[in-house]
C-alpha cells in the first residue's frame, strides 16, 4: 500500500510540476553545423534545378540544371550537370541582331558541363563543330561551379548563416526571410563573383524559402529575385532540389589530350561558356 501510495504522490507531483512549469520549445537543430558537417572531399549531393531570368517583358532566358556537385570543406570544389538553355522569342529576336552567329549556337541544347574552381569544360552540340577530331571538350576560364541557385549558394556556411540570420519565419521545417544584394554580397563569395559586391543600401531584393530536413539540411530552395539592372531591373527565379546528401561523389576531369582550350577555336564557340549556371 505504501508503495502504491508513494506512487501516486510521486505523478501528482509531477503532474503539478507540469502545470507551473514554463513550456520550453524544442530546440531546433543549426543548418549552419548541418552543413559543416557535410562539406568533406568525396563527398557530395545531386542538385535538380530550374531558373528564370528576364529582363524585360517578353524577354527572358529560362534554363534547368541536372547533375552531382562534389565538395570540399569550403563548400561546392566541382561538378557534373546537363544544363538546358532556351529564349524568348522577343529575346532572341535581340540577340539575333546584334550577334546571329552566336545566338544560332547558343540555341544548341543541352549542353554537358564539367566544373573545377574556376574552369569549365563544355561538350555538346553548341561547340561540338568547332571540335578537331580527337577532342571532346572546349575549356573554359573564369567560371563558377554551380550551386544549384543562380543568387543563393547554401554550400558556402557564410551566405546559409546570412539567410538564417534575415529570415521572418521558420515554421514546419520551412525557413522564409528577405535579404538585400549589398547584405549577401557581404557574406556569399560566389554572389560576388557572378554579380559583384558594390550595391547601394537599399537597392534591389531577394526572397526565399529554405526547406530543410529534420536533421536540418537544406533540401529545397525557392528564390525570387530583382535586381537593378542598367536602367531598370532583372528578375531571378530559380527552384532547386538537393537529395542524397552525403553520397560518395568524385568528379573526374576530362584528360588534357580531350580538351581544347576556347582561345584556340574562338571565333567557332560563344564568347562565354554556354551555361547559364556556369
Amino acid at each position: 500500500m505504501k508503495r502504491t501510495l508513494l506512487g501516486v504522490a510521486v505523478v501528482a507531483g509531477a503532474v503539478q510540476f507540469a502545470a507551473v512549469a514554463p513550456a520550453q520549445a524544442a530546440p531546433k537543430v543549426d543548418p549552419v553545423k548541418v552543413l559543416a558537417s557535410e562539406l568533406a572531399r568525396g563527398k557530395g549531393v545531386n542538385v535538380q534545378a530550374t531558373a528564370k531570368v528576364t529582363y524585360a517583358a517578353g524577354q527572358y532566358i529560362s534554363s534547368s540544371l541536372d547533375g552531382t556537385v562534389e565538395f570540399d570543406q569550403r563548400g561546392a570544389r566541382a561538378a557534373d550537370t546537363s544544363q538546358n538553355l532556351r529564349y524568348s522569342k522577343d529575346l532572341l529576336a535581340r540577340m539575333m541582331k546584334v550577334s546571329p552567329q552566336e545566338t544560332e549556337a547558343l540555341q544548341e541544347s543541352p549542353v554537358r558541363v564539367l566544373s573545377s574552381g574556376t574552369t569549365s569544360y563544355v561538350s555538346g552540340a553548341v561547340v561540338g563543330d568547332a571540335l578537331p577530331e580527337g577532342t571532346s571538350w572546349v575549356r573554359y576560364g573564369g567560371t563558377d561551379v554551380p550551386s544549384g541557385s543562380l543568387l543563393l549558394d547554401v554550400f558556402e556556411p557564410a551566405t546559409l548563416k546570412a539567410l538564417m540570420d534575415h529570415r521572418s519565419s521558420w515554421s514546419g521545417g520551412v525557413v522564409k526571410g528577405t535579404i538585400r544584394p549589398g547584405g549577401l554580397a557581404k557574406a556569399s563569395d560566389s554572389f560576388v563573383a557572378r554579380f559583384g559586391k558594390q550595391w547601394k543600401k537599399n537597392s534591389g531584393k531577394i526572397s526565399y524559402a529554405l526547406h530543410l530536413s529534420p536533421g536540418g539540411l537544406v533540401e529545397r530552395v525557392s528564390v525570387k529575385g530583382v535586381l537593378p539592372y542598367d536602367k531598370g531591373s532583372v528578375t531571378v527565379e530559380s527552384e532547386t532540389r538537393y537529395t542524397e546528401w552525403g553520397r560518395d561523389t568524385t568528379v573526374l576531369l576530362p584528360l588534357q589530350g580531350d580538351v581544347i582550350d576556347r582561345s584556340q577555336v574562338e571565333d567557332e564557340v560563344p564568347d562565354q561558356a554556354p551555361a547559364l549556371w556556369s
